[in-house]
């Protein structure tokens, strides 16, 4: 094995390692609790903080390379970044207006700025989807307006063999729905000294995405999760939830543990398993969990009637850790595990959560407002919301 591909392999195998750690460390507390009755507090801080080791070489092992994406160097791509680099290092904006003109978008008035080069645009958008955590297992499509209306079929849609039963004339318009999905504005606004933008060997291309990413991440991360729709996406946390036995289209079934704040004493990992069946075979086949750390931290130290874990670390690059055989994405944005809180959520959020992006992500330069900085308001649409309220649902800390 070469070095690079050592490299490559080594926070994967720390993984491992430190997850063989955490599984012996784990054993020993577990036959401490036998014995005593009660758990020892310095096995307890050594099972967390080789917990949390895992979590950082975990994440360490995902972060996405921020160099950019390789250029299509056609005329036109070309000519498009050249007239961005000058925009953005002088302000000249004339070669950029005629693009966007030859491009149709000239009843955009030049206030609102200037679009990124497509290839920008795309590297920011895929590196996103790394960093985002709902992005990443989300539908996501492209709009060239502001709103997406798409039409929905509670109770199914009407399907059948052609030759043995006709499509059906008795199912009235009251049988389908309708959900808007808006896009909403996102902004960021980094800043650079004009001696840097004087520098030719920045490529202010990259730096813009680079200065950019990760706040539009963690911004429409938190909105996916927890968003109320208004001026922001609208997370899947916030629609009404019922108990799934009483499950209504509109609503997010929900299992509950049956103990406030806390997992079930005895066989704590049988929520998880209802939770995961709970969900139509249709939908689980591509289930993930979704959850924060600390609830992936209390989860990891479940082991099922055969005394095997559960949560398995991701053993390839790009990977993630696994719970009874499903991905886990790990979402900041999901609350701890609390009194009523609804802390896991399990899914084919593919087909659940839809993500709406409009095409285009507009820079506009303003050098007046923080002299002697000059500021770069970035902004670009995104929503989002629900597709399917059959294909998520949540877990409960409560009765």
């Amino acid at each position: 094995m070469d070095h690079q591909n050592e490299a490559q392999a080594a926070p994967e195998t720390k993984v491992l390692e430190a997850f063989e750690a955490f599984r012996a460390a784990n054993d020993e507390r577990l036959a401490e609790i036998e014995r005593r009755q009660g758990a020892d507090i310095l096995l307890e801080e050594k099972v967390d903080r080789i917990g949390r080791a895992i979590d950082r070489l975990a994440t360490w092992s995902r972060r996405p390379a921020l160099a950019p994406m390789p250029g299509r160097e056609g005329g036109d791509v070309l000519e498009h970044k050249t007239a961005f680099d000058a925009y953005i290092r002088t302000g000249q904006g004339e070669a950029l207006r005629l693009i966007e003109a030859k491009a149709l978008n000239g009843a955009i008035a030049p206030d609102g700025g200037y679009l990124l080069p497509p290839d920008a645009e795309a590297g920011i958008l895929a590196r996103m989807a790394s960093l985002s955590p709902i992005r990443s297992v989300a539908s996501v499509r492209p709009l060239a307006n502001i709103s997406l209306k798409k039409a929905v079929y509670p109770v199914g849609a009407n399907a059948g063999w052609a030759t043995e039963t006709p499509p059906s004339n008795t199912i009235g318009a009251s049988s389908y729905g309708e959900i808007t999905f808006n896009t909403m504005e996102l902004f960021a606004q980094p800043a650079a000294t004009q001696a840097m933008l004087d520098d030719a060997a920045v490529d202010v291309e990259e730096w813009i995405a680079d200065e950019i990413l990760m706040s539009f991440a963690e911004q429409e991360s938190a909105a996916f999760v927890n968003g109320d729709g208004t001026n922001k996406p609208k997370g899947f946390m916030t629609y009404p939830k019922v108990a799934d036995s009483a499950f209504t289209w509109g609503n997010i079934g929900m299992i509950a543990t049956g103990v406030s704040g806390a997992f079930p004493a005895s066989n704590p990992s049988d929520t998880l398993v209802d939770l995961a069946h709970a969900v139509k075979s249709v939908y689980r086949q591509n289930g993930v969990f979704v959850m924060n750390r600390k609830t992936q931290n209390a989860i990891r130290k479940f082991k099922d009637a055969s005394g095997q874990y559960l949560w398995a670390p991701a053993t390839t690059p790009g990977a993630r850790p696994s719970l009874m055989g499903f991905p886990v994405i790990e979402s900041e944005d999901m609350p701890d595990i609390a009194a009523n809180s609804h802390s896991v959520a399990f899914g084919d959020f593919r087909r659940g959560y839809l993500v709406v992006d409009r095409i285009g992500i507009r820079a506009l330069r303003d050098p007046y407002s923080a002299k002697p900085y000059v500021l770069f308001y970035t902004t670009k649409r995104v929503g989002g919301g629900v597709q399917d309220f059959e294909a998520i649902k949540l877990l409960r800390f409560g009765t």
